[in-house]
């Protein structure tokens, strides 16, 4: 058993956070994102057999150094894409926490992993400002095409962050346009991780992703809610497109 994990088995995936009760986080004030929010399920980057023959998956966690025996959570998990893709690479030693939080995702990617026979696999269901993860869990997490559609972001992110392990990161692959039209400039990602406490690690334009690859780990600290000041986009406020192109691995 690896933490809890496997107390979240794909017979008992739905259940988590899914009674009727209202989410109540504990009373803090986060700070609203100064910039527009996509509209959720409306995207679709393409099919599953495009984005292997693109080898988006494969380039992903090869980015990512994911290894047998990893503990991995694919945040946004839809239809399981990178759900099933990475329960084969951790392997049999590893595990993988599917979340999202739509509930008819997850009952499809339920029967999914059922169909599959992924017994590495547990799905849970989170809420919109807190991916509900379990503390000092995770080598690394994954959002993949979904940031920019989360409405809360600095308190999404602030929670997350007791998750991951000691050496875990954040995996993140986007697209850099507006926030409104499913992407997000990659200044304004990488600004709105650090005002939560998160460092910039490393930064690829991935054209095989059809966007850009960036990943973060954990500072030593993160601020208390009251101290997070929302970004603002420069993109947004000038019109001119900005890069960030840090060298590979150099920390910002």
């Amino acid at each position: 058993m690896r933490l809890g994990l496997a107390l979240l088995t794909p017979l008992a995936i739905l259940c988590a956070a899914c009674d009727g009760t209202p989410f109540a986080p504990e009373q803090q004030s986060f700070p609203k994102p100064d910039r527009p929010v996509s509209g959720k399920g409306s995207y679709q980057v393409s099919t599953e057999t495009q984005r292997d023959n693109r080898g988006e998956a494969r380039t992903v966690m090869d980015l990512a150094d994911i290894k047998d025996g990893m503990t991995v959570a694919d945040i946004g998990a839809g239809n399981g894409y990178y759900t099933v893709r990475l329960a084969e690479r951790v392997g049999v030693d590893g595990r993988v926490l599917a979340q999202d939080i739509d509930g008819d995702a997850l009952a499809r990617l339920g029967r999914r992993v059922e169909r599959e026979g992924l017994e590495n696999v547990s799905i849970l269901r989170g809420d919109p400002a807190d991916p509900k993860l379990p503390e000092n869990s995770f080598d690394r997490i994954f959002m993949v095409h979904m940031y920019h559609e989360i409405e809360q972001p600095y308190e999404f992110l602030w929670r997350m962050w007791p998750a991951l392990r000691k050496g875990g990161e954040v995996v993140v692959v986007d697209i850099d346009r507006p926030t409104d039209q499913h992407g997000i400039d990659p200044l304004l990602l990488s600004c709105e991780f650090e005002r939560v406490g998160y460092e910039l690690v490393e930064f690829k334009d991935a054209p095989e992703l059809l966007g850009y690859y960036a990943q973060f780990k954990a500072a030593a600290s993160r601020p208390e809610p009251g101290e997070i000041k929302p970004c603002r986009s420069e993109r947004a406020a000038t019109g001119e497109a900005r890069r960030l192109r840090p060298t590979k691995r150099e920390k910002v």
